[in-house]
């Protein structure tokens, strides 16, 4: 099945010749241009207007009209300014790194069979309200050493911020398997530093069936609740 959004088409453009437009004037707000915080304003764009799905040219004539409005392109446009100043002012960590560093698997063979993780979310809570923990850091280790995640936009130790909610997620990097269909244990720990509350660890073990080949695409199905992690003051 191929299924395709127009619009990402139109924002990818819009975005690109914004981007170039505001560089070349010298704008003071623009901290940087780089793929990745392009990458961003791109996704802040397309989270905020409604799709155009087609599953072939024919479909592409049917929006011709709607594509080609002045009042779609004034919008995105709008949406894609307010994006790059958003991005400017709250890069990421890893906006300067490499493309390469921000694709998931990019130093694999993806055709090799492999061990593929959930992607690991839960929340941590304050042991007396049971009120999510607005920031501290989160540490995922596997067999004891710092698990590796799929690529550097998966950050660990995570550091959380109040508009998480006290919610965590990781997303471990695959490891290789001699084939399909073999199942192992992996055994896990994750530690919590939050200023004013006692160090917490809490282990899991988690059963994994290796696959024929790794995965390289997020699954959002593919998830695993952990169990909320409570913390208490010290």
């Amino acid at each position: 099945m191929n299924v395709h959004n127009l619009m990402e088409d139109i924002v990818i453009k819009a975005v690109n010749t914004l981007y170039d437009r505001v560089k070349s004037e010298n704008v003071a707000w623009l901290t940087c241009d780089c793929e990745n915080c392009r990458l961003d304003t791109v996704s802040y764009v397309l989270n905020r207007i409604p799709p155009k799905y087609v599953v072939s040219g024919r479909g592409v004539t049917h929006n011709a009209e709607y594509l080609a409005s002045s009042q779609l392109q004034a919008d995105v446009d709008s949406l894609a300014i307010d994006g790059m100043r958003t991005v400017s002012s709250t890069k990421r960590p890893f906006h300067t790194e490499a493309r390469k560093d921000c694709t998931i698997h990019a130093d694999v063979n993806i055709s090799n069979p492999a061990y593929n993780f959930f992607t690991f979310m839960g929340v941590v809570l304050d042991g007396n309200t049971f009120e999510p923990i607005p920031r501290a850091e989160i540490t995922l280790r596997m067999d004891g050493k710092l698990a590796a995640m799929v690529d550097k936009t998966w950050s660990n130790p995570y550091n959380m911020v109040p508009s998480t909610k006290g919610v965590y997620s990781f997303w471990v990097k695959s490891v290789p398997a001699e084939k399909s269909g073999e199942r192992e244990y992996f055994k896990f720990s994750i530690e919590i530093k939050a200023e004013g509350y006692s160090d917490t660890v809490y282990h899991f073990e988690v059963p994994i069936m290796s696959e024929d080949r790794v995965r390289d695409t997020l699954d959002s199905t593919y998830t695993l609740k952990i169990k909320d992690l409570v913390i208490f003051k010290k």
